[in-house]
């Protein structure tokens, strides 16, 4: 006997209930809290500290603009935007000797970094400053002849100290972005019938300049601040006034806070422009450039606006 089962007369097929949402819980950091709170009392303690000293802190904003204090920003501006040119250009020149395939102009060069790299620049000033003790006079035949003490003056002291150290520094930098450049591209350049000259210019160097740029603008910031070694060999630049207006005003300490400021405020200027030229020759190599400060800002106020408004329609 075959009995029928109506289907219908059951329950009706229910879908299987799907996955429950999973609620995540942020793992908690309490290193950072407590190196957080660790930084700021360390920080509240050092602005206690000075704050108890005793320091004339109406002194620095008497004297910021002191005529003679931007006379030796102005010489310290001019003493590294020279020293650079010559550090680039000599630079350039040695890192070229450095790839020369003529062993005589290669081991030239490299004993010229040797020598500059492996001595202190303040060393390297002293000695300019006291050759007048080795050679009395100065003599390039008929075009200048003079006694050494009068040729050598504590700008031209300077200028070959700095000079000629930073050349050193700047001819490893440029001799590595020469050799990021792929041979390929020399090569191929070769074979269109371009020079050795024309090619290092239009297809070697553009190419390289993406790697030399960035630890460029280190070094003219580097170098910025290095010009307050000079004040050994008694050039007025921005340290060496500030210690003489501190020697006479009677604060030393003020004075020198002040020209700390002044350095903080041309590092940071010069920051400014080494990050927009970093990214000027970063087009090339990356498809989307990062954004700079101004677009992060407005960005940051677009979204919080929006987040304002709808959290308004919400309500």
């Amino acid at each position: 006997m075959t009995v029928d089962i109506d289907k219908t007369d059951g329950p009706a097929d229910t879908p299987p209930p799907g996955p429950t949402a999973i609620k995540a819980i942020p793992v908690r950091h309490y290193g950072r809290y407590v190196s957080a709170v660790v930084a700021v009392a360390v920080l509240a303690g050092i602005v206690y500290a000075f704050s108890q000293g005793k320091i004339n802190w109406g002194a620095i904003p008497d004297y910021f603009f002191n005529d003679r204090i931007l006379g030796g920003v102005g010489k310290t501006l001019l003493l590294t935007v020279l020293c650079m040119l010559i550090g680039v250009v000599g630079g350039i020149l040695l890192a070229v000797m450095r790839l020369s395939k003529n062993p005589v102009t290669s081991s030239i060069a490299w004993f010229y970094i040797w020598f500059f790299r492996g001595t202190p620049v303040l060393v390297q000033l002293i000695v300019w400053f006291n050759l007048g003790l080795v050679f009395e006079y100065i003599n390039l035949g008929p075009i200048y002849k003079d006694e050494w003490s009068q040729f050598m003056t504590p700008f031209l002291t300077a200028l070959l100290g700095l000079g000629l150290n930073e050349a050193a520094y700047m001819a490893e930098i440029c001799r590595a972005g020469l050799l990021s450049v792929d041979e390929g591209q020399t090569e191929a350049a070769h074979a269109l019938g371009m020079s050795h000259g024309k090619t290092l210019r239009r297809i070697v160097v553009p190419q390289a300049m993406r790697v030399i740029v960035p630890p460029t603008g280190n070094e003219v910031i580097n170098m910025l601040k290095t010009t307050s070694l000079v004040s050994v060999v008694q050039y007025s630049e921005l340290l060496r006034v500030a210690q003489d207006i501190g020697q006479t005003s009677g604060a030393p300490a003020e004075m020198l806070f002040l020209a700390a400021a002044w350095y903080l405020v041309l590092t940071s200027v010069f920051s400014v422009g080494q990050y927009y030229l970093e990214r000027y020759y970063a087009r090339g190599s990356s498809r989307s450039l990062p954004a700079t400060p101004l677009q992060k800002i407005r960005a940051n106020l677009l979204s919080l606006s929006n987040r304002s408004s709808s959290a308004g329609g919400t309500a």
